[in-house]
């Protein structure tokens, strides 16, 4: 689907935001700041200026024989961010690899796969108070209040902190995560059961995903639409008593996270289409545009996989995506 803003122009220096916050389109507003765009669903053209963040560089700011702290640029696209510290002998992002977008967004979204999210490495968020374009803000890691697809940015901190840069403190003596989803089976597929490397993680998450998942250039996707539920365990228990294969994880006190893919494939919209509007075939968690699906169009089917499962289950899925 295409869109179009009012104003579009890329911030590619940090020292050009001042520039920037003082003109006529920015005062204007409103102002939405944008990464890859892969976490977005637009059910219209944006009325206002649409800032994308292009800052580049990756810097290694300390390192050991143990581990390494490198910061990426916000702008750094998030898999080419992955794929560079593996060749360098850097673990940590294996399973995190292939996840549309830039390392802008990974502390906005707290982004996460296969049992490993970004807190897990993060040390710090480097960012620019829009308040006060002269001042940097270095967050660390706990002041960024990490939940689950969550963080202080979408918050308190929404409009105010443009995350320029984060730091990641990675290791040279890696302890693989290769016990969540098909990781081990995939491994054990390419002939890696035993000794995995960094690198053969991130080759078996990349195979599950490219099989799973749309290539967006191919087909229209915003990746995974829905957010797995986490309700309380008690409705947890009581579906798992009429569904005993429900996928579901501990998080944490009096939590259950369910599979949301799992309840919308039972829920039997798996493959349905509503025009161009439908849920992939392989991957009901994805949400597909098959050619001239409006964003609106998408949304609406949004809804109504929100309201089946709801009906069906009682529980109420909430969108990854940013809809706009």
């Amino acid at each position: 689907m295409d869109v179009r803003a009012a104003t579009f122009c890329e911030l590619d220096d940090l020292a050009r935001l001042p520039e920037l916050l003082a003109s006529e389109p920015y005062r204007r507003g409103p102002v939405l700041w944008l990464g890859g765009g892969s976490n977005l669903l637009f059910t219209g053209n944006y009325p206002g200026l649409v800032v994308k963040v292009a800052l580049s560089g990756i810097t290694v700011l300390s390192e050991n024989d143990d581990e390494v702290v490198v910061e990426a640029a916000a702008g750094e696209n998030w898999h080419g961010f992955v794929q560079h510290t593996l060749a360098q002998g850097w673990a940590g992002l294996e399973n995190l690899s292939l996840i549309p977008g830039t390392v802008g967004a990974s502390p906005i979204q707290n982004i996460g796969a296969y049992g490993v999210e970004v807190k897990d490495c993060l040390t710090e968020v480097v960012c620019a108070d829009l308040h006060d374009n002269r001042a940097l803000r270095i967050l660390a890691n706990a002041e960024c209040r990490f939940g689950y697809r969550d963080s202080v940015f979408k918050h308190e901190m929404n409009g105010r902190l443009l995350v320029s840069a984060v730091r990641y403190r990675l290791s040279k003596r890696p302890t693989l995560h290769t016990g969540y989803g098909d990781i081990g089976k995939e491994l054990a597929a390419m002939g890696k059961a035993d000794g995995a490397s960094p690198r053969d993680v991130s080759d078996a998450v990349i195979r599950i995903r490219t099989a799973k998942l749309p290539d967006p250039a191919q087909l229209g996707n915003a990746g995974s639409f829905f957010k797995n539920p986490i309700i309380d365990t008690g409705l947890a228990e009581a579906l798992l008593a009429h569904h005993p294969d429900l996928p579901h994880y501990p998080a944490g006190v009096g939590k259950t996270k369910l599979a949301a893919g799992w309840l919308i494939d039972r829920a039997g919209l798996k493959g349905y289409r509503e025009g161009d509007a439908g849920v992939h075939a392989r991957q009901a968690l994805v949400l597909v545009n098959y050619g001239h699906a409006s964003g609106k169009e998408v949304w609406a089917l949004a809804q109504k996989v929100q309201a089946t499962v709801k009906e069906r289950y009682g529980v109420q899925l909430e969108p990854e995506p940013l809809v706009l």
